[in-house]
């Protein structure tokens, strides 16, 4: 029997895509908003398209703060935008 792929939907675009070709953004328990790129952290989740643009969208139509239940402040959004670059760019490193 084949192995189930799970999916996901972006909440920028709103495309149905595999969980890997999507990256996962983590409000942990302590509230702290930060890129899973294990998918594996503890807390709540939202998936968005590997690309700047995607997360671009997200943030716009507050598809983010809805999915994470909590209001996102813009130095944050910046940080994930830096993080998200170096992930693009196949760098494994954190900020």
């Amino acid at each position: 029997m084949a192995k189930k792929i799970p999916f996901r939907m972006c909440t920028g675009c709103g495309q149905m895509k595999s969980k890997k070709e999507l990256i996962r953004i983590v409000r942990t328990p302590e509230g702290e908003i930060a890129l899973d790129p294990t998918g594996k952290k503890n807390g709540r989740g939202a998936y968005i398209c590997k690309s700047i643009e995607c997360l671009h969208k997200a943030n716009n139509s507050k598809g983010l703060e809805r999915s994470l239940k909590t209001g996102i402040p813009k130095d944050v959004v910046e940080v994930l935008e830096k993080e998200m670059v170096v992930f693009e760019s196949g760098e494994k490193k954190s900020i």
